[in-house]
Order: C-alpha cells, then sequence, then structure tokens
C-alpha cells in the first residue's frame, strides 16, 4: 500500500512493475541482471484516486501517458533492482501528490494608477533618447 496523501492511498495490485535491462553503469553486471524497472498505473480506472485528482494528474503526466490512461514511468538510474524500484515508486508518490493540490484561481487585477503613469514616463523618456540620436536638418 502506498500512503501519498492522509486520504490517498494507492494498493500494490494497481501497481505493475516489470523488470528490464538497463542502459549505463554495471560493467558486464548490466548484460546479465535486469535492474530497471517499468511502472505502470492505471490513472483512468484506479478507484484510489478522486476524480479531480485523476484529471490533474492526466495534465500532469504529458507523454508519460499511454492513450488507454497508463502512467508510464520507468527507474534505470540506479545499479540495483531495490533502489529504481524504490525511486519510481517516490517519482509516483510526488506526481500524485502535485495533482492532489488544488490550484489557486487567478483573480484577475487591473494595473495601479501609478503603475500606468510610471510605464507613460519611461517610455516618454525612451521616445527623447531616441528622438536625440536622430540627425536634424535645420532650415
Amino acid at each position: 500500500m502506498l500512503r501519498v496523501t492522509p486520504t490517498i492511498s494507492i494498493d500494490d495490485s494497481e501497481l505493475q512493475e516489470s523488470f528490464i535491462a538497463s542502459t549505463g553503469p554495471g560493467g558486464q553486471n548490466v548484460n546479465k541482471v535486469a535492474t530497471a524497472v517499468q511502472l505502470r498505473f492505471d490513472v483512468l480506472h484506479s478507484p484510489a484516486l478522486p476524480d479531480p485528482v485523476r484529471l490533474r494528474l492526466i495534465a500532469l503526466s504529458g507523454s508519460r501517458l499511454t492513450k488507454d490512461g497508463v502512467l508510464i514511468l520507468t527507474g534505470r538510474q540506479y545499479r540495483t533492482q531495490e533502489r529504481n524500484r524504490a525511486d519510481v515508486r517516490e517519482r509516483l508518490m510526488e506526481l500524485v501528490r502535485e495533482a492532489a493540490v488544488i490550484p489557486k484561481k487567478r483573480r484577475p487585477t487591473k494595473p495601479t494608477r501609478a503603475s500606468k503613469e510610471r510605464r507613460l514616463e519611461g517610455k516618454k523618456a525612451r521616445a527623447n533618447t531616441k528622438r536625440g540620436r536622430s540627425k536634424r536638418i535645420d532650415d
């Protein structure tokens, strides 16, 4: 059982792990042992996720999400299967935690009068600088 937040827990039966050959450091050992971990989590059909969290998680997942709504995370950073497995699970938990945070609504604001005046003063100053650089032909 993965305890993501106090209200969200993902059951181990919802996670599918497969072990694949990893690239990178390891010498001859890398050719013999499948140390990389590929974790699959069905976001669309998971009973552990409330609908708002599910929608935000789908938006956050990007290219890691398949057309069927399965999130695929691959861990091959470490040389041992256990550390890669822990790393992938931790990354999944971080993604779900990030999706669980309700974003604040943006309140549209208007620029203040003083900021409008500062902007116009700056524009006038730049215009005067540029006007001073131009060649003037006096008649």
